[in-house]
């Protein structure tokens, strides 16, 4: 079992400035620096990653597009979704990709049904499901045994945006959102339950809250 888990809540940040960060942050940390996760709302912003074709580009709009290196294809962020950067040292965790993307997949599977919501994963398509449609999202990079991106719950948002897309390179994929399966939510307190099923499920003894900026 790891020691602890360090969590900097970033509240609403323009995506491009801390995928930066994180790409500095996984350069730069060394095999004694402490595992972090960043917990972030994004203002609407079309991300594709490595997988992505321009055709699941339907009509962005005036939404902007960013090129990311994560894997997938394209997703997006808007305010009142939950983000979640996975800033880890896999290697040191004992995990494999396959293993790790399981155990962030059962964080949220558990996260949903503490709030009565029965969710699943796919074998064949990443990220977390209500009846066929999909609440969550991931996509993560691993270099040098080091993870960055993450993973983006809907929780209580305006999910217009999607149709613009096929989300994650499927052409009409239906999204849904806690909100409407579980009535009103605070993003406060599934942050909070978020926090405590990422600690259980990445085996780490404790958390705490690190303050200061990501620059």
């Amino acid at each position: 079992m790891s020691a602890c888990l360090g969590f900097r809540e970033l509240g609403l940040q323009p995506y491009e400035p801390v995928l930066e960060a994180m790409r500095r942050f996984t350069e730069q940390r060394s095999p004694d620096s402490q595992d972090e996760v960043w917990l972030v709302e994004h203002p609407a912003v079309f991300t594709q990653g490595q997988a992505g074709k321009a055709e699941h580009l339907l009509v962005p709009g005036d939404i902007p597009v960013v090129q990311t290196d994560r894997g997938g294809q394209v997703t997006y962020h808007g305010p009142g979704q939950l983000v979640a950067y996975l800033l880890l040292d896999v290697r040191r965790l004992g995990f494999g990709v396959r293993e790790l993307v399981s155990r962030i997949e059962q964080t949220l599977i558990d996260l949903l049904a503490s709030y009565d919501v029965q969710a699943a994963a796919k074998p064949d398509a990443p990220g977390v499901y209500v009846d066929g449609a999909k609440i969550a999202s991931l996509g993560l990079r691993i270099r040098n045994g080091r993870s960055f991106h993450g993973l983006a719950l809907n929780v209580d948002m305006d999910l217009a945006p999607f149709r613009r897309i096929n989300p994650c390179g499927y052409a009409g994929l239906a999204m849904t959102q806690l909100r409407d399966l579980a009535g009103p939510i605070e993003l406060d307190e599934v942050r909070t339950r978020l926090r405590g099923q990422l600690v259980k499920h990445l085996d780490y003894a404790e958390q705490t809250t690190l303050t200061g900026g990501i620059d």
